[in-house]
């Protein structure tokens, strides 16, 4: 499985194609030509799926009991949007006009990758959003981080240094 990293500022061309940037293309490797899913994400930001992590949340989200209208809800948003694209033999990418639109792309955006996924930002927004750094993110590291070696101390938490 892919593990992406890095933050990578970008430019769209006016068609709406993006060339993404050598070293996503290295961590990408042979799957690169397996292609991707893009769609909405959660705070205003688009999402680029390798083709076999898509594979593996709708294999997730197919779980869920379609009888429950909470979970056709999910269903119907999540998916709302979400395109296959594949590299043209430039290495880029056609993104839909809806999905750019929606996520307020013009000409500027960021590229940060984690994880199986690649977030793609405004750089508007992008920058709006790590403006508003808590001031106490330690606070929230300890809360968010601090449960997973909860055996390691009588604390609750692992000491990191």
């Amino acid at each position: 499985m892919i593990q992406f990293l890095g933050e990578y500022n970008c430019k769209i061309d006016a068609k709406g194609r993006l060339r993404l940037p050598a070293q996503l293309l290295k961590q990408l490797g042979a799957e690169a030509a397996e292609g991707f899913v893009l769609n909405r994400g959660f705070e205003q930001c688009l999402v680029l799926y390798p083709r076999q992590a898509w594979d593996l949340i709708s294999s997730d989200i197919q779980k869920l009991n379609q009888y429950v209208k909470k979970n056709r809800d999910f269903v119907r948003y999540f998916f709302r949007g979400a395109t296959e694209l594949d590299l043209d033999s430039n290495s880029r990418l056609l993104f839909p006009r809806t999905l750019l639109d929606y996520a307020s792309v013009n000409k500027e955006l960021v590229l940060f990758a984690y994880f199986d996924k690649i977030e793609i930002w405004s750089k508007e927004s992008y920058e709006a959003l790590m403006n508003d750094e808590p001031t106490d993110f330690d606070s929230l590291a300890e809360e968010v981080m601090g449960s997973l070696n909860n055996n390691n101390d009588k604390n609750g938490g692992a000491e990191v240094s």
